[in-house]
């Protein structure tokens, strides 16, 4: 009878996450998809740029990784470790991103941001993938690797951020502008900072995978015996 009873409670566990991810990822996209024709395309912005912000690139990952662990979850099929790996680098970035925002950018001038748009992409997407990762634990532990590897998508996006602004005097953020910040020493503070946050913030994000996660494999290892 527990074993059945358990059987139920994962199944609906399941289910749970399946319309949960769904629903997240189907917010963001249509908020990404919305500013970037309503406002990109209607107005003749830069289509370049639009796709250089962090906020969206973030927003289009963590619902991609979404959508395809919600159907893995539909198929019952299990998360290889570099699907785990992807996970809870999508839980970093989208994170970071809510991360960043709430502290640096918060007083910015949003311009053409549509304002249902920028509460979707930077507090509940964010919010929603952390309480995925939270609620629903990867099976699998994460190495010490993968915190390295996590940190080499957002190094290249600073790379060219800065070579590409020189270039076109564009910047996405404003911690990235030598003129904003008076030189490139006021950027490079602002780089280290962000750095170390983003490192914190990742071995946060496997810690807490691998905790919950050992615990939920624990339980349902003691649910089967």
């Amino acid at each position: 009878m527990s074993s059945s009873g358990d059987r139920f409670s994962a199944m609906n566990s399941r289910i749970a996450a399946v319309v949960f991810r769904l629903l997240v990822a189907g917010l963001s996209l249509t908020a990404v998809g919305v500013q970037f024709v309503a406002v990109t395309l209607a107005k003749g912005h830069s289509v370049v740029n639009f796709f250089s912000y962090f906020t969206n690139l973030s927003n289009i990952i963590v619902s991609v990784v979404l959508i395809v662990s919600a159907i893995r979850l539909a198929r019952g099929s299990t998360a290889s470790t570099v699907g785990v790996a992807v996970r809870g680098a999508s839980v970093v970035y989208i994170a970071f991103v809510g991360l960043v925002f709430n502290t640096l950018l918060r007083d910015v001038d949003l311009g053409d941001l549509i304002p249902w748009v920028n509460a979707i992409v930077h507090f509940l997407v964010p919010i929603a993938a952390v309480i995925d990762w939270v609620v629903w634990p990867p099976r699998r532990p994460l190495p010490w690797s993968a915190v390295f590897y996590w940190m080499i998508f957002p190094a290249v996006y600073v790379a060219y951020s800065l070579i590409r602004g020189a270039v076109t005097d564009f910047y996405p953020y404003p911690f990235f502008s030598p003129v904003i910040q008076d030189g490139y020493g006021g950027v490079a503070v602002y780089c280290a900072v962000m750095i170390v946050g983003f490192l914190v913030l990742a071995v946060l994000i496997r810690w807490l995978g691998n905790s919950l996660g050992g615990a939920r494999v624990r339980r349902e290892a003691a649910s089967v015996t």
